[in-house]
């Protein structure tokens, strides 16, 4: 008898699949008669019947499967199913809170609760609700076919929900805001935004060498850059000379990024090996190119003011970046927060944008800013124009100049340890 139980399982299973569901009940409906407590077909069964409109008989049959199966969370749902549409609300909680207390994980489970507490009109509880549906469902690309749109609904809910909680978060800080220095006011913008739960927090985030308790700061203060405005006022010979190496030699313009075959590109697939965001170097990994500085003269004058990183391997590293109209590139870390990144725009059309942590800006030429490039950031380029800044390394200005011998000590010294022949 088992194996004609089993033969008949796999059948109806695969009649379900194909939605043959006429067959697949008949098919459940034999095996139980060979096992009266079989409680896959206890449940199937249940089904049917609900499908069918005899929410009666679904009753009695998953009551049933739930006796024999008591730790099944998918039959108490599906009690809890047939009970909302029997009028039987306080019925289905019952039957949500079950099943989760078996998984307080069963993705079903926890939409069924958040869909049952919107039903009640209670948006915002509802939307809590969600929020937890989402942290335990699999990223979207992932989601499963059957939950597809109710996890749609869901993303859509907390959406709508954080929007109105993030004003609702900012008017009622608004008149203390005012209070705050005007320097301070976007941590505040930020805190409300994470409360929120719009944005995460933005740390730093090293490749390769992190120094410990340096604050995760996305733009410098502009104060911290004596060199600063002498750069600035030199904006105009540089851009000139970079003009003049896109006429001449544009085609040393390289990819900036350039992964070997076989290397895990990840973020970076899109622009490996792409001229979409490319790079005349001046300095590449702690080495003058000399002949480009040889090209740029007034523009390897402006480096020499600058309180350049110098890190054996690493840094200092200087170029023009350009991007390609309509280019994007990804949300990605630096190497080591021992060190700054500035940018000085030389060609900024409108639509260029740059985003680090949760700060977002538009170059305008000739203005330099100073960031932490081991916070996450981005930069895209939706113009139909060429983007192109001359892009730097700095000492992090919150290092002793001790500490800059010990980052460029430390760095030294793992380069060496990868480096080093193996003992014999």
């Amino acid at each position: 008898m088992q194996a004609d139980v089993a033969s008949l399982v796999k059948a109806a299973g695969a009649a379900a699949a194909g939605g043959r569901w006429q067959e697949a009940e008949h098919l459940w409906g034999r095996v139980h008669a060979l096992d009266p407590d079989h409680v896959q077909a206890l449940f199937s069964l249940g089904v049917h019947a609900f499908q069918r409109g005899d929410a009666a008989a679904a009753l009695e049959l998953l009551q049933r499967a739930r006796q024999r199966a008591p730790r099944d969370p998918m039959i108490l749902l599906t009690l809890g199913r047939v009970f909302r549409e029997t009028g039987k609300p306080e019925q289905e909680w019952a039957a949500i809170i079950a099943a989760l207390e078996i998984d307080p994980y069963f993705l079903p489970a926890l939409l069924g609760k958040a869909e049952y507490i919107e039903r009640q009109g209670r948006t915002r509880a509802a939307a809590a609700t969600f929020r937890d549906v989402l942290r335990v469902a699999p990223p979207e690309p992932e989601w499963p076919p059957a939950l597809r749109r109710r996890l749609e609904h869901a993303r859509d809910a907390v959406q709508r929900d954080t929007e109105e909680l993030v004003e609702f978060l900012g008017q009622r800080v608004a008149a203390r805001r005012t209070t705050v220095d005007q320097a301070l006011t976007a941590r505040w913008d930020e805190a409300v935004s994470i409360l929120a739960g719009r944005t995460r927090p933005y740390p730093s985030i090293c490749n390769q060498l992190h120094v410990p308790r340096l604050p995760a700061l996305t733009f410098y203060d502009d104060a911290h850059f004596p060199w600063m405005r002498e750069l600035e006022s030199r904006t105009d010979v540089i851009k000139s000379e970079l003009q003049e190496m896109l006429a001449r030699r544009g085609e040393e313009f390289v990819p900036y990024i350039q992964y070997k075959p076989g290397d895990p590109v990840n973020q970076w697939d899109k622009l490996n090996h792409s001229r979409n965001w490319s790079g005349f170097h001046l300095y590449a990994h702690g080495k003058p190119v000399e002949e480009h500085l040889a090209e740029c003269p007034h523009t390897a004058e402006a480096l020499a003011l600058v309180d350049a990183v110098e890190i054996a391997g690493l840094c200092p590293n200087a170029m023009f970046s350009a991007l390609a109209p309509g280019a994007h590139i990804p949300p990605h870390t630096g190497e080591t927060n021992a060190r700054l990144v500035a940018h000085l725009p030389l060609v900024v059309p409108e639509g260029c944008t740059f985003r680090v942590g949760y700060d977002t800006r538009a170059w305008r030429e000739g203005k330099c800013w100073v960031f932490d490039d081991t916070i996450e950031h981005e930069a895209r380029n939706d113009s139909q124009q060429l983007r192109v800044i001359l892009m730097f390394d700095v000492w992090n200005p919150l290092l002793a100049l001790e500490e800059r011998e010990l980052a460029a000590a430390l760095a030294a010294a793992m380069r060496d340890w990868r480096e080093a022949a193996p003992a014999t």
